[in-house]
């Protein structure tokens, strides 16, 4: 079994369903296949074979998802990187790959034009990007949907990911059939999906967040909207008018869509089912979902790239913030943290003690291993446990609560400080709009714990909100910010997860406005 036959068999189920919408195209699961038939004859008359890696360097659009199922039936590797890397990025994924064929449009052509690379891949332009060796539109300019089928083996690699490369250069995480299947049925049932579901196609498709909500659309016959820009308007719109049903999105993308000034107006009846991931969520936001969405299903996702679901909780009315009980396929433990790397898996930590989270790697989600990185592999994975570098803690009940990264963790005065649980008192004050807590050098307690704010009111103040602290009856004194950074954004990732080591880094000169309380 292989995601092109999978793919096929939807086809067979449902031919004149919806499969892809994007603006004023509209394609069902039979005309959408049959582009995708004649694309794959192409590549393959183009030299795209079995296991080659195929480089994807584009905003999350219809082409992109043919090209996706086009490669998934030629048995090569679907390959995206964030169309937002410089030419030195993508000259070193494209090298790192080893790609057969780089694949680009005008937002990437510069980028990826000007990369030196070790091996010329074949350059493929689309939309009217220039000085590629072929043109995507003509690949599709013809009738024949023939291709030959190579053998395809469950455990074939289908896809291949970068990570985010924040604490270093990016790693290739290769997936196989085996993978992608099992994660996204993982995903339906811990979604609640039932067949002709209809989603946003909004999480970057080179990102696993955007990989399940494309496959798991294709495994039900239902629908998927591409947006190719992160537009919050459009979001509101195209909920409303394709009658979305459910949605799996950054907190990030959440807080936009609530917050936005024209967001009374539209009717989202249909929305029944939201998830997150790729970041935490504040109670506030996550009060804020259920007070103006009434969502039946309402499930926070805690995972990685490798692995894709490590917890989930559908109970977050109860349990705001929780990350809940091990995946459909999961196993998990909490270990004494060691930034230095030598925790094993059997250092585990009591209940109610914050410890790194590992995931048994026997998991039929779980990656086998880094893209030529050994050393990668060492560090990450150790006796069949993949060490997440994440910190959390067990509840009485066995419920898991994500507190940071170990390398995250705030050590003031001889005390570790979690910036999440910081956050979250900060941002429950009705004029914060956003907030994120790092720690930076002090001469006096080692680290002190700083708040950077997005204000809501533009005239709150440090005092108001250390006063607030202080009244909240749920943050020890010694977790209190010491000074509060006013800022016009907090800078994260393309995928929405705060960028610390920035707010650290540059701490002293990110800010419009600091202004410090007494220790």
């Amino acid at each position: 079994m292989d995601l092109g036959t999978l793919f096929e068999f939807a086809v067979s189920r449902f031919p004149d369903k919806t499969a892809i919408v994007q603006d004023h195209t509209r394609l069902s699961y039979q005309e959408f296949n049959q582009q995708i038939n004649k694309l794959a004859y192409s590549l393959q008359k183009k030299g795209i074979e079995k296991g080659d890696r195929v480089v994807i360097i584009l905003k999350n659009r219809l082409e992109m998802v043919t090209l996706y199922w086009a490669i998934q039936k030629l048995g090569a590797i679907f390959t995206p990187i964030n169309y937002r890397l410089s030419k030195e990025e993508v000259a070193y994924c494209v090298n790192d790959a080893d790609a057969k064929a780089v694949i680009y449009e005008p937002s990437s052509q510069n980028s990826t034009l000007e990369g030196e690379y070790i091996h010329k891949p074949l350059l493929i332009s689309v939309l009217g990007a220039t000085g590629g060796d072929v043109v995507y539109e003509e690949l599709l300019d013809h009738k024949q949907e023939n291709f030959h089928r190579p053998t395809i083996h469950f455990d074939d690699s289908c896809l291949m990911l970068y990570t985010s490369g924040t604490t270093g250069k990016p790693k290739g995480v290769p997936r196989s059939h085996k993978n992608e299947y099992s994660a996204a049925i993982a995903h339906i049932i811990q979604n609640r999906y039932v067949q002709h579901e209809g989603t946003l196609g909004v999480m970057p498709l080179y990102h696993t967040m955007g990989m399940r909500s494309l496959l798991s659309m294709a495994f039900l016959n239902g629908k998927l909207v591409m947006i190719p820009d992160n537009d919050t308007l459009k979001m509101l719109t195209a909920l409303e008018e394709e009658e979305i049903s459910c949605v799996y999105l950054v907190p990030t993308i959440i807080h936009d869509l609530l917050n936005h000034e024209e967001f009374p107006r539209f009717n989202l009846q249909n929305l029944r089912k939201i998830g997150y991931a790729g970041a935490s969520m504040t109670t506030e936001l996550t009060k804020d979902c259920y007070r103006k969405l009434k969502p039946d299903v309402f499930v926070n996702h805690y995972g990685s790239t490798e692995v894709y679901t490590f917890s989930v909780c559908d109970y977050l009315d109860k349990k705001p913030g929780c990350a809940g009980k091990p995946g459909f396929h999961q196993q998990l433990r909490l270990v004494t943290p060691d930034p230095d790397g030598y925790s094993t898996p059997d250092d585990l930590v009591p209940q109610g003690t914050p410890g790194e989270i590992i995931i048994n790697i026997d998991s039929i989600e779980a990656f086998k291993g880094y893209w030529k990185r050994p050393d990668a592999n060492i560090k990450a994975i150790k006796n069949g446990w993949y060490f997440t570098g994440d910190m959390g803690v067990l509840d009485k009940d066995g419920d898991l609560f994500v507190v940071g990264r170990v390398d995250d963790m705030i050590i003031s005065g001889g005390e570790n400080i979690h910036p999440l649980e910081v956050e979250d008192v900060l941002a429950s004050h009705p004029g914060v709009l956003e907030v994120a807590v790092v720690g930076v050098a002090d001469d006096r307690f080692g680290e002190k714990v700083v708040a950077f704010v997005v204000r809501k009111d533009p005239q709150l103040s440090a005092e108001e909100l250390d006063d607030y602290c202080k009244a909240s009856g749920s943050l020890a004194n010694f977790k209190r910010p010491r000074s509060y950074h006013f800022i016009s954004e907090i800078p994260k990732s393309p995928v929405g997860k705060i960028l610390r080591r920035k707010l650290k880094e540059n701490y002293k000169t990110f800010t419009t406005k600091e202004e410090s309380v007494n220790s």
